[in-house]
C-alpha cells in the first residue's frame, strides 16, 4: 500500500468519511447572529470566568511588581527595574536548573507518553485479566505523590535500601542511586515516568477508542504492514490527542515540585534541582523575592511559547 493511498485513508478518518464513499459533504449554510438561548449561555458562565480570571490574573501581577523589587517575604523593599531578571539570566545556578527542566521535562512527557501509548495499545487486545490490570496500571497515577516517592526512597536512598542490595550482590559494587548527581537526575526522571505514564495512557487510550476500525480494515485490505498501519494511520489520527497531552504534560513537568523535593531535595550538589524548586528555595529559604518570582514568571513564558507552538500544530491537524 503507497504512502499516498494511506494518507487519503487518514484523510477521510478525519472528515468522518467511510473508507470507498464520494467524501461530498453538504453544503455550508450562512451563519446567523447569536441566538437568545447562546447569549444566555455566555452570560451565565460569565460570573465563573471572571472569578477564575480575578483568581489567577491577581497573582500573575502581584508577582510581576515583586519580580522588579528587591523586597522580602515581609518588605515589599525599593523599586530595581529588570535588575533581578538581568541577574537570574546571568546566574549559572539558573542555566543549570533550566538545563535539568529541559531534560526532566523531555524525559517525563515523551517517555510517559511512549509507554503510556505502547500500554493503550496493549489492552486494545484481549488479553487475560485486561481490565484487572488496567486498574492497577493506574494506581501510580492515582496514589499520593508522597506516598510513591516514600516508596522510592525506601527502594533506592541507603545503602540498606533492595535495589543496591541488588547491585552489589550482581558485582555492580554499592550504588547509591541518590548520592550520585547523575544516577540521581536519571531516578528522578524514571520516577516522573512512572507516575505519570497512566495519564498518558488514559489519553491514548481515548482517543485509539474513536479510531473507526473500519479504517484499519481497509488498510490491511490495500495491503499495509503493521508498521505501516501504526506510522501512517494510528499516529495520524490520534495526533489531536498527542499534542493536547504533551501541552499539559509539559505544563505538570515544568511546575513540578513535589516529585523532586520529596524524592531528592534538588540534590545531590544541585544535581536535581529545577527552576520550580530553584524558585522556591530563593523565595521562601533564601526570602529574595525579586529574583524568585522572576524564576517563576520567566518559567511562565516559557510555557506560554510552547504552549502556543503544540497549539498551532493541533490547528494544522484540524485543518488538514
Amino acid at each position: 500500500m503507497t504512502d499516498l493511498a494511506i494518507g487519503e485513508r487518514v484523510r477521510r478518518a478525519r472528515r468522518g468519511v467511510a473508507p470507498g464513499g464520494s467524501g461530498r459533504q453538504r453544503p455550508h449554510t450562512a451563519r446567523k447572529g447569536p441566538s437568545a438561548r447562546s447569549l444566555t449561555l455566555v452570560l451565565l458562565v460569565l460570573p465563573s470566568v471572571l472569578l477564575i480570571a480575578l483568581l489567577n490574573l491577581y497573582p500573575v501581577l502581584y508577582g510581576s511588581v515583586q519580580s522588579l523589587r528587591d523586597g522580602t517575604l515581609i518588605s515589599d523593599g525599593d523599586f530595581v527595574g529588570l535588575e533581578n531578571f538581568a541577574d537570574v539570566l546571568t546566574s549559572p545556578g539558573f542555566w543549570a536548573a533550566a538545563r535539568f527542566t529541559l531534560i526532566f521535562t523531555v524525559v517525563g512527557v515523551f517517555g510517559s507518553w511512549a509507554v503510556g501509548l505502547a500500554l493503550a495499545m496493549l489492552l486494545r487486545t484481549r488479553i487475560p485479566g485486561g481490565k484487572v490490570f488496567k486498574v492497577l496500571l493506574l494506581l501510580p497515577w492515582v496514589v499520593p505523590v508522597v506516598v510513591t516517592s516514600t516508596s522510592w526512597n525506601w527502594l533506592v536512598a541507603t545503602p540498606q535500601s533492595p535495589l543496591p542490595i541488588i547491585g552489589e550482590l550482581l558485582g555492580l559494587g554499592r550504588v547509591l542511586f541518590l548520592a550520585d548527581p547523575l544516577l540521581a537526575s536519571i531516578t528522578v526522571c524514571v520516577f516522573k515516568v512512572w507516575i505519570s505514564f497512566p495519564f498518558m495512557m488514559m489519553m491514548m487510550s481515548a482517543s485509539l477508542a474513536s479510531v473507526d476500525e473500519n479504517v484499519y480494515e481497509a488498510g490491511r485490505v490495500d495491503g499495509a504492514s503493521r508498521r505501516q498501519l501504526f506510522t501512517h494511520l494510528t499516529l495520524p489520527l490520534i495526533s489531536r490527542s498527542t499534542y493536547i497531552s504533551w501541552i499539559l504534560m509539559t505544563i505538570f513537568c515544568v511546575n513540578d515540585f513535589p516529585t523532586i523535593f520529596l524524592l531528592t531535595g534538588g540534590g545531590p550538589v544541585n544535581a536535581t534541582t529545577s527552576l520550580v524548586v530553584l524558585s522556591y528555595r530563593t523565595t521562601f529559604a533564601q526570602y529574595q523575592t525579586g529574583p524568585g518570582t522572576a524564576i517563576a514568571l520567566l518559567m511562565t513564558a516559557t510555557l506560554v511559547i510552547v504552549s502556543v507552538v503544540l497549539y498551532r500544530q493541533i490547528r494544522k491537524v484540524d485543518i488538514a
